[in-house]
């Protein structure tokens, strides 16, 4: 009897677990430059991985502009170093002007 409780009981979770599923977690606004910050790294630094990532800030830089900046920890053998890569676009269009990096600490 107790087996045919727990399998009753199994089928029953199974079943909510394949009909009700969470809602999908909204994306940054700030996602999309994520993904290009970190592919404009892997061209620039082909041999380098991305061990981490960090979403410093979004910046006005002039009426029209602004400025998204990350900062990714690289490393290439036994080489640790941080990058700072700050993607300045058109506020409106989202046109990419200028795409910086700045190794640091």
């Amino acid at each position: 009897m107790r087996a045919k409780a727990i399998s009753i009981f199994s089928a029953l979770l199974l079943s909510l677990s394949l009909t009700w599923t969470m809602p999908a977690a909204a994306e940054p606004p700030y996602a999309k430059w994520g993904r290009l910050a970190m592919q404009q790294t892997m061209q620039t630094y082909p041999q380098a991985k991305i061990v981490d990532y960090l979403h410093v800030g979004r910046k006005t830089k002039t009426p029209t502009t602004s400025e998204e900046t990350f900062k990714l920890l690289l490393q290439e053998g036994n080489r640790v170093w941080a990058l700072l890569v700050h993607i300045e676009f058109e506020t409106k269009t989202e046109k990419v002007i200028a795409i910086r990096f700045e190794e640091t600490r």
